[in-house]
């Protein structure tokens, strides 16, 4: 099988292990850099490799529309397109049913979209998901599914069912082929009793792997950890178990502490745009003047380029300017301090200490945010 997932260790719910894919080996818990339109903005993919990214995500629906996943497959395939050759994960779209809500019409068939490009329409079924990502040829593929607003009963059941329903549909459209594996996403929004109807059926497909989605949607914090407690141990020990669309450092901390193997998330290249960074004492904003003549690094325990480089000084003057050099460089910090931090918890997980690692960060990291 190309396709292999193995627990090495375990400490508490939290899991150290490795998946296997025609690209190469993932060591979990992995946190995922988002290629939305098969480019990790602002960092080449020979930094990422630097930085031992092993999985990266695409996004069906943008690539669908710009350049056209038909496009992609004549020059290659994503890997070949985008010039990574290790292992790939595509959203399915289902994620832009909730963000494009304003311009979208979901049914019990599936969604038509207008697009923010031009305003054309797109139709989405399940199967019109599996076709463009098997065009995009990613390692890992994703079942179309509903993201509903996780809070409102109501909505959360219709989209349970029909989660459900395109599930079965993308499972019958892409069986397993040892080429792409599909995994099926968990919806129920923060309600237990849809959680469990979700996970019955879809575990029933006997997928490679499974995802947690509908969450990191709005809810609050302490709805989305006391979801996880019950939503993770729904889904099958001997599989992946995959949190979509979340990357804030306290979030994966947590999320690994219950079970979670795969996380990714906009978050570090989006913060850097703006001039945030992720230090081990918070999150800070490098564009406030205090940083004008401080001749310190961004974070003096990191080990990138960034901070191995360059001051705050110079840093706070790229993001007063604007400057692309700025996103480039805080981007680079971002992504290799959430990639260090998860390497620490599979680290810990092994050494049996995850506890101890996962309060000391969490009491240093929450403490200050600037």
């Amino acid at each position: 099988m190309a396709f292999e997932f193995e627990r090495l260790a375990t400490d508490g719910r939290a899991r150290a292990g490795r998946l296997h894919t025609p690209h190469g080996s993932i060591f979990t818990p992995i946190f995922a850099p988002v290629g939305t339109q098969a480019t990790v903005k602002a960092v080449p993919p020979k930094d990422l490799i630097e930085l031992g990214a092993t999985l990266v995500l695409a996004n069906t629906y943008h690539l669908h529309l710009r350049p056209s996943s038909e496009l992609i497959r004549e020059m290659g395939g994503l890997h070949e397109f985008m010039q990574w050759n290790r292992p790939i994960l595509t959203d399915s779209g289902g994620f832009q049913v909730w963000s494009l809500a304003a311009i979208n019409k979901v049914d019990d068939d599936g969604v038509t979209f207008q697009s923010h490009h031009d305003g054309s329409k797109h139709r989405f079924t399940p199967e019109v998901s599996m076709t463009i990502q098997e065009n995009l040829g990613a390692d890992i593929i994703m079942a179309f599914d509903e993201c509903p607003n996780p809070t409102d009963r109501t909505i959360v059941e219709r989209a349970v069912k029909r989660t459900s329903q395109w599930a079965e549909r993308c499972r019958v459209a892409h069986p397993d082929d040892g080429v792409q594996a599909l995994f099926c996403i968990q919806q129920g929004g923060i309600f237990e009793d849809q959680r469990a109807l979700s996970s019955e059926f879809i575990t029933q497909l006997d997928c490679p792997g499974y995802a947690v989605g509908g969450l990191a949607v709005g809810e609050s914090k302490t709805d989305m950890y006391r979801t996880l407690d019950f939503a993770v141990p729904m889904l099958p020990t001997d599989k992946p178990r995959y949190l979509m669309g979340v990357g804030a450092p306290e979030d994966l901390v947590e999320g690994v502490r219950r079970g979670v193997d795969i996380f990714d998330c906009v978050l570090p290249t989006r913060l850097a745009r703006h001039g945030a960074v992720f230090t081990m004492d918070g999150r800070f904003n490098m564009g406030k003047a205090t940083y004008r003549t401080d001749k310190n690094p961004v974070d003096s325990e990191c080990s990138c380029y960034c901070c191995q480089n360059f001051t705050r000084g110079y840093i706070r003057h790229l993001v007063h300017s604007n400057e692309l050099l700025g996103h480039y460089l805080l981007s680079v910090h971002n992504i290799h301090f959430l990639l260090r931090l998860m390497e620490q918890l599979r680290q810990h997980i092994v050494l049996g200490s995850f506890d101890e690692f996962a309060n000391h960060f969490l009491s240093r990291y929450l403490t200050r945010t600037t």
